[in-house]
């Protein structure tokens, strides 16, 4: 699904991944006179894209994020990818989908697209309600990781969970604080789901009763919780240790 509207890209690495992966979507180009950006200069052009040089007054009344390294990109809106295709790579063995549910935090949106890109092999299922979605901020914090991440978006996580679950294939596995085995002694047998609940409530209960097991990451010092972004990370990085080995 598409949006409809323009949205901007800030900093160097989430214009340079764009202009590597999709320069198609890239509309306008803005750069900060005064700063050094031969590199990035270089690959718009071998890219055959153009770009309007502004002072430091146009970026400053122009952009709303403060931390641009002087480079904006005006692009075509975050494309969404079909659920069904995210569900099918699953089946494959090719993806696990992690599903998040309730991640309001678009810092942590962003962190956790950026992790699974450089992780590899994970693609992403958000709930259209109670949930940061694709914007500016997640893109920029995410430094061109959705480039490399299947993110899809659906009406409601507890629905497609229930699914799921109904068909018997795929084994839905929960990230929780007291989860019932911990993640170092899981063995993950792919196709499966991981979710992953919000910092303050946890996985919802519609979610949490479909879970087939639910995993927690081990902690030696306080007893604390992980920020989500970490979480989710660390959960990720032991399922591609054992399941995807480099």
């Amino acid at each position: 699904m598409k949006e409809t509207r323009r949205i901007k890209l800030y900093g160097k690495n989430p214009v340079i991944e764009r202009v590597k992966t999709a320069p198609q979507t890239i509309k306008k180009v803005y750069l900060q006179k005064g700063t050094d950006l031969s590199g990035i200069v270089r690959k718009l052009k071998t890219a055959g894209l153009d770009f309007v040089s502004v002072d430091k007054k146009w970026f400053k009344d122009n952009c709303a994020q403060r931390h641009t390294q002087g480079v904006m990109a005006e692009v075509e809106s975050f494309e969404y990818t079909p659920y069904e295709l995210i569900l099918a790579d699953c089946l494959r063995g090719k993806a696990v989908p992690v599903f998040l549910d309730g991640i309001t935090d678009p810092q942590n949106l962003g962190s956790i697209i950026r992790s699974l890109a450089c992780l590899g092999s994970f693609s992403i299922v958000l709930p259209e309600h109670d949930s940061a979605q694709i914007n500016e901020t997640v893109l920029r914090v995410s430094s061109g990781g959705e480039n490399y991440v299947k993110i899809a978006k659906v009406p409601n996580i507890a629905k497609v969970i229930r699914e799921i679950k109904e068909k018997g294939k795929i084994k839905i596995i929960g990230a929780e604080t007291n989860g019932a085995n911990i993640i170092t002694q899981m063995k993950f047998v792919l196709p499966f789901v991981i979710v992953i609940g919000s910092e303050g409530k946890g996985i919802r209960p519609g979610v949490k009763k479909c879970l087939d097991t639910s995993v927690s990451l081990p902690m030696r010092g306080a007893i604390l919780s992980y920020n989500a972004s970490i979480a989710t990370t660390l959960f990720c990085y032991e399922v591609v240790r054992q399941v995807f080995p480099c």
